[in-house]
């Protein structure tokens, strides 16, 4: 996890699309919103993988930086650490919603003028 912090962004950006790429390790963010959960707690939401397999998705999600592990005693406790999706979000949702809501305001502004103009020139009954 140390050289997590030596990746250039779009490191950063690749692990991270690269993590959120599995629905399995989707899933074990969404198991892991509202709460840490242990390895083995995670393990028992998936009966059809393997432990070995869920702690490689966790591998995955940790080097990624999506999954910070703390160990206490024998457990490992793993936490959700969605700050790499909010960089996602940050660098290409909103600036894309944003530019898309802007042109379909400007779309909308045209086909009310449009409107406007149409009943402007029409005869009157």
């Amino acid at each position: 996890m140390l050289y997590f912090y030596n990746m250039s962004i779009h490191d950063k950006f690749d692990a991270t699309f690269k993590a959120l790429a599995s629905p399995v390790r989707r899933q074990i963010l969404d198991d892991l919103k509202d709460q840490p959960l242990t390895t083995g707690a995670l393990c028992s939401h998936f009966a059809d993988i393997d432990r070995c397999t869920v702690m490689q998705h966790l591998k995955v999600l940790e080097e990624a930086g999506l999954v910070i592990a703390e160990r206490r005693g024998r457990e490992r406790w793993n936490h959700l650490n969605a700050m790499p999706i909010q960089d996602i979000h940050d660098r290409w949702i909103g600036p894309h919603a944003a530019a898309a809501s802007a042109r379909l305001a400007r779309f909308k502004q045209a086909v009310e003028a449009q409107k406007i103009g149409r009943e402007a020139n029409s005869p009157a009954e």
